[in-house]
């Protein structure tokens, strides 16, 4: 059970924005993307992170954190 200290922390600072921001940030500071992709990746697959994979709507959040750092496509007129 969370304290309420807890759940503030959370509501604050547990959205994927901020999540993005903080890759941003280590980006800004010498991450490639390839890496966040990569570790995205072994978060998905590795079975070291399967307990994570369990939590309710834990693959929606991880493909709105991928689909931010995925390469867009550039539309050539």
């Amino acid at each position: 059970n969370a304290s309420a200290w807890e759940k503030r922390q959370h509501k604050r600072y547990g959205k994927i924005t901020n999540t993005c921001r903080s890759i941003d940030y280590d980006i800004k500071h010498g991450v490639t993307n390839e890496e966040v992709l990569s570790l995205l990746q072994k978060v998905r697959n590795h079975s070291s992170f399967s307990s994570l994979r369990e939590n309710e709507g834990s693959i929606e959040r991880l493909e709105e954190v991928e689909k931010y750092f995925v390469p867009s496509k550039s539309k050539g007129w």
